[in-house]
């Protein structure tokens, strides 16, 4: 199996709070793993540790590129991460709601423009083709999600539901080959998490991507996920497939209940 992130040891404290504890994981690459545990296990701060908004305190992350080559990527700023190839959505949204739904899109886009300044500033034959990809390449991310009548509309005025998967369409905008979803179920009903259950099938058949998220809606969970890390106070307490963690004793004890 390949693989296509590797944790080595990975430790977070905050003073004298100890948020991720030695933290041993590896993702298989081109597939759904879902990241689960209480409040507070330290799912969140895993992802930003991966993504660069945490320097973990100490340890390894080592990305597996395509080419075969490994690249460290504790400690480097989100930019680098991103370049790198992984996109992340986040628990609260962070979209930029005086942009239209179209613009968030072109944002993302933009991390992989080979434009320059210069070229902009003159509008040059380059420049002009580069927006032209960007432009049809959004309008396809907001036609995978649903949105392609609400391209002229502002962020900030989608419904709920709307904006979470317009999160998911800027992420996959800088062309990803990790993808980290961070709650995208929450605060969602159940007729709009079918969708959203449906559009992550969809992303994961249509493009060369692996996905992790994080995710307490145990019935999306167990519905999409190859595979399952389950974290507890900082610690990783199991690993496994969904009926391999729906069996598991520590976790039913620490998280799932009988």
């Amino acid at each position: 199996m390949s693989f296509i992130v590797t944790t080595e040891k990975v430790n977070k404290s905050f003073g004298g709070i100890k948020a991720l504890k030695d933290i041993n994981i590896t993702l298989p690459r081109k597939q759904i793993t879902a990241l689960i545990g209480p409040n507070g296990a330290g799912k969140t701060t895993l992802f930003n540790c991966l993504t660069g908004i945490y320097k973990p305190t100490n340890g390894k992350i080592i990305f597996h590129q395509e080419n075969g080559k490994n690249v460290e990527i504790q400690g480097k700023k989100p930019n680098q991460v991103a370049e790198q190839g992984i996109g992340r959505t986040f628990q609260n949204i962070r979209l930029f709601s005086g942009m239209s739904a179209l613009e968030n899109i072109m944002v993302g886009c933009h991390i992989r423009s080979s434009c320059n300044f210069v070229s902009a500033i003159f509008n040059t034959r380059s420049f002009k083709r580069e927006e032209k990809a960007i432009l049809e390449k959004s309008y396809r991310l907001l036609k995978l999600i649903g949105l392609e009548e609400q391209g002229n509309a502002l962020a900030g005025s989608l419904p709920y539901a709307f904006q979470r998967k317009l999160e998911i369409a800027r992420a996959l905008a800088i062309n990803p080959s990790l993808l980290l979803l961070d709650e995208p179920a929450a605060g969602m009903n159940d007729q709009e998490t079918l969708g959203l259950n449906e559009l992550i099938l969809a992303i994961q058949e249509q493009f060369p991507i692996t996905i992790l998220l994080i995710e307490h809606d145990m019935k999306l969970v167990m519905q999409i996920s190859e595979s399952i890390i389950v974290m507890n106070q900082g610690a990783l307490i199991a690993t496994g497939t969904p009926h391999e963690i729906q069996n598991n004793e520590l976790v039913i004890s620490a998280y799932l209940g009988t």
